[in-house]
């Protein structure tokens, strides 16, 4: 993992600088998703988990969002050990929501719109290596379903003019980050790193999509 572009708090250096929050607003799935019961779960890896997780919890419906890592083995699943890029293990976040306040789709919707940037391969922003892909972990077989439909979907749109590289993978297990990595966001909002590169998601995700937006880190 990159250090320092901002390193404020070198140790908390986590994710050196990521993709500017140039919102692009992409359109309601055609395929929408079935979740059933009263909560759901799905693992997303867009760039540094603090602003893919910094962005979810700010979706309505979005009960809980863990940094972590999948992808890799339970044995590699440790930060300094993932910032060499040869684990498998991407920076992942896992999000658990209330299907009867938001779906599936909507929140792929989000990933796409606000938080990574899908052209790019193994990367956002200036930080490189596969842990910073982009990529959909589906637990079950709708969500898959779903994602491989709205996947197909974007790259017909013509929203960006480079063909989208986010990976639909199996999913491999997850595994929470260390402690000072979780809720970064809201319990750092003066970091030098937030203010600059995630905040601006948070503000693009209140501007694109008001009826998901909530203010506070709080259930539902």
């Amino acid at each position: 993992m990159r250090r320092g572009a901002i390193a404020i708090l070198p140790l908390l250096a986590a994710c050196s600088a990521a993709a500017h929050a140039d919102a692009v607003q992409a359109p309601a799935a055609a395929v929408t998703s079935h979740d059933t019961g009263k909560r759901e779960t799905a693992v997303f890896a867009g760039g540094c988990f603090w602003g893919v997780e910094a962005v979810f919890s700010h979706v309505r419906g979005v009960t809980s969002a863990v940094s972590g890592y999948s992808g890799g083995a339970r044995s590699t699943a440790q930060y300094e050990t993932v910032s060499g890029g040869t684990t498998g293990h991407a920076e992942a976040v896992r999000v658990t929501w209330d299907p009867r306040v938001v779906r599936y789709d909507e929140l792929l919707r989000v990933y796409f719109s606000v938080i990574a940037d899908p052209t790019l391969r193994d990367r956002q922003g200036p930080d490189v290596g596969t842990q910073y892909r982009s990529a959909l972990m589906p637990l079950n077989a709708e969500q898959a379903r779903v994602a491989r439909a709205y996947v197909a979907q974007l790259a017909k749109s013509g929203l960006w003019s480079r063909p989208i590289a986010t990976r639909i993978e199996p999913f491999r297990g997850f595994y929470p980050a260390e402690s000072y990595h979780q809720d970064f966001a809201s319990r750092n909002p003066d970091h030098g790193y937030i203010r600059r590169w995630d905040a601006p998601k948070v503000v693009a995700l209140k501007q694109t999509y008001p009826t998901l937006y909530k203010a506070a880190f709080t259930d539902g």
